[in-house]
């Protein structure tokens, strides 16, 4: 490529990354509310399909997601001190969002470290025409509570989660593990799912055992593994949760960067029937990625974290891994990264730093099966960042501390 096309790419990437509405390293950023969830027929009874679950914490900000088997209009009661005093709804260009089945409304001007009390309404919509509006019962959740982040704490903690495939029993089993040990959120590094089939199936193996477990107390983030990318509804999953598909975010010690690293396969690959572009996608995210990591709250940070789901070392030479190898790797020496968590393997392993080709620890979460699960601890201060690593049975398997 000459330098004129090769300046000329250089400039669509970055106009693509500026349109993005990806992080910056000053902190987590609210996005822009996305597009609904395609809607599918409406239920005949007015109920919850699941329970709110708590996205994106930002500073001074939350969202609040859930889903009625009708279409309604919807909103959130909130306060402090068991006051739920206050209302929130979203508005779209002068619109209150009203007749869909999703629903996310985002508290904003939120006290860093104050603990709020919430519940969430949604008013069935009996008709809906150009000059008469029907409404029916409304429905309210019990109170649940949360606190709001404070990106100038001294101290964050966190679990990770990933390659949990679609068996749903394994996430209240692996955060059951973490016993009453403190989290300011949960981070889900991929392959949540074996493909995405549909709603019902993000439902029931996501969304009802995180609500019966953690997301209506604590918020998660969630970033895709190669197997997001599969099944007739790969394109509608990211609808449900807020956070970009790459992003970064800083917390306390702890500047973190969550890359996409897509399919393991050529793009070329038969089974994708020509509608992946991965390599371009993987391109376009290294640029962004050497800016993060040459931002001055990125190099001033005492931790530096990435997170993503297929590592480039130590998982074979996939396409995949090798194109990650290629783009990110020489980035994450040069601009001296702490440490990377990644799954993807299914074995799980605590790998030392290796000289000229990963100079920083390798952390690598388990798989599926019972035996292989694993829940990845960290708690980060001003002294030392701690990672542990715990088996389903409850067995420590790894550790590893940056001081």
């Amino acid at each position: 490529m000459n330098n004129a096309n090769s300046e000329q790419s250089r400039r669509r990437f970055l106009g693509q990354i500026s349109k993005a509405g990806l992080l910056g390293m000053a902190g987590l950023k609210a996005p822009a509310i996305l597009p609904p969830p395609e809607q599918v027929q409406p239920a005949a009874s007015h109920t919850f399909s699941c329970k709110p679950y708590l996205q994106y914490p930002a500073p001074g900000s939350i969202s609040i997601n859930w889903l009625t088997a009708r279409p309604c209009y919807s909103w959130v009661e909130y306060g402090t001190n068991g006051q739920l005093n206050l209302k929130a709804h979203h508005v779209t260009n002068g619109l209150v969002d009203a007749n869909s089945r999703f629903h996310r409304v985002r508290l904003d001007n939120l006290e860093p470290g104050q603990t709020y009390q919430y519940k969430v309404l949604s008013k069935d919509i009996l008709s809906f025409e150009p000059y008469k509006l029907t409404y029916g019962e409304t429905i309210e959740s019990p109170v649940y509570s949360f606190t709001a982040i404070n990106p100038q704490a001294k101290e964050v903690s966190w679990l990770i989660l990933n390659d949990i495939h679609d068996r749903p029993a394994s996430i209240p089993h692996l955060i059951n593990l973490n016993g009453k040990d403190p989290y300011d959120f949960v981070f889900l590094n991929g392959d949540m799912f074996d493909y995405q089939s549909g709603e019902q199936q993000i439902i029931d193996h996501l969304l009802n055992p995180c609500g019966d477990t953690f997301s209506t107390r604590q918020p998660f983030m969630y970033v895709r593994g190669n197997h997001e990318t599969r099944g007739k509804y790969a394109r509608q999953w990211h609808d449900y949760f807020d956070n970009p598909y790459y992003f970064s975010f800083q917390v306390g010690p702890v500047a973190a960067i969550v890359l996409d690293t897509g399919e393991d396969k050529e793009d070329n690959t038969p089974v994708y029937a020509g509608i992946v572009d991965f390599d371009n996608y993987r391109q376009q995210q290294a640029v962004w990625l050497e800016q993060q990591l040459q931002s001055k709250a990125f190099r001033k940070a005492r931790y530096k974290v990435v997170m993503m789901h297929i590592p480039h070392y130590h998982s074979g030479d996939w396409h995949g891994v090798m194109h990650c190898r290629q783009l990110f790797g020489p980035l994450f020496n040069k601009h001296k990264i702490d440490i990377l968590i990644c799954g993807h393997t299914h074995k799980y392993g605590i790998h030392e730093p290796v000289k000229g080709e990963h100079d920083y620890p390798l952390i690598i979460g388990g798989g599926p099966q019972e035996g292989k699960r694993t829940l990845i601890k960290i708690k980060a201060d001003q002294q030392q960042f701690k990672l542990e690593m715990l088996r389903d049975d409850g067995v420590k398997v790894g550790e590893y501390t940056l001081r």
